[in-house]
């Protein structure tokens, strides 16, 4: 609960249901939590799976001290992050990844994670994330590949071809 507090907290979303405590509810839509933050951080190939236990922890301890600066009450039926309103959420993860902060590399990469998981879906293949309604791939306006599963393009992205085809082109557009 507390990487997914963390996670919706750089991208926030809408909550999954009326009694959701790691998201927020901050934005309408899906946000990072939506978007499988949770499974690229879980996933071998980011480097940090193995810590991710003790980012919880770490993030919870920042919590508890951060509530006790602020004269806070914390909800103890949840992890202290989660306990956080989202603003205060908000100020603690900025306060996290401040220049100067002796952990900012953790938190910056965490964060990162969490903008991965909505802008990219770096954790699926792109066509399976569009098929399943990514939310971060839909509000990039990411289209649908055509029916043979590639990508074409009707209009370019300026307007107009970039450059004339090479006369020897192959009809898989390799050059000859």
């Amino acid at each position: 609960m507390t990487l997914e507090a963390f996670a919706d907290t750089i991208v926030p979303g809408e909550k999954r249901s009326p009694d959701d405590r790691a998201v927020a509810g901050a934005a309408a839509g899906g946000g990072a939590v939506a978007a499988g933050a949770i499974e690229l951080l879980e996933w071998d190939a980011t480097g940090i799976s193995e810590g991710l236990d003790g980012f919880a922890s770490a993030l919870d301890d920042h919590a508890r001290a951060y509530a006790a600066e602020h004269a806070l009450d914390l909800d103890e039926s949840v992890p202290p992050f989660v306990a956080l309103p989202f603003e205060h959420r908000t100020t603690l993860v900025q306060r996290l990844t401040t220049p100067g902060h002796p952990e900012k590399a953790l938190w910056v990469s965490l964060a990162l994670f969490s903008n991965m998981a909505f802008d990219s879906a770096a954790h699926m293949h792109t066509a399976d994330a569009i098929a399943q309604g990514h939310p971060g791939l839909i509000a990039l306006g990411i289209e649908k590949p055509g029916p043979d599963g590639l990508w074409r393009f009707s209009e370019y992205s300026y307007g107009r071809p970039l450059a004339r085809l090479h006369p020897d082109t192959t009809p898989s557009g390799s050059p000859a």
